[in-house]
């Protein structure tokens, strides 16, 4: 999993920074260490490559994705697993 600051930088381009090989709109699901616990995002909406399968999202999505990840430090979760077109 690429860093969220690394995937803004190069969300506006077409091509993939990577491998060369065109992004185009998909779904990608995030997977975030808590130390105590993980968090499991799946159907992220995202730009993905279709030659190597790196992704990038957006700001806005970066947003509700940190959202999600202070809620479960909140409740302490062991482990959470969440579809993001659900919440």
């Amino acid at each position: 999993m690429t860093s969220l600051s690394t995937q803004h930088s190069a969300l506006s381009t077409t091509n993939c920074p990577l491998c060369g090989g065109d992004k185009a709109p998909g779904k990608t699901t995030m997977t975030v260490e808590l130390g105590y616990g993980i968090v499991v995002i799946r159907d992220v909406p995202a730009k993905v490559c279709a030659l190597c399968g790196a992704d990038w999202i957006d700001d806005a999505i970066a947003g509700k994705i940190e959202n999600i990840v202070e809620e479960a430090r909140k409740k302490h979760s062991q482990m959470e697993v969440i579809s993001l077109k659900a919440s």
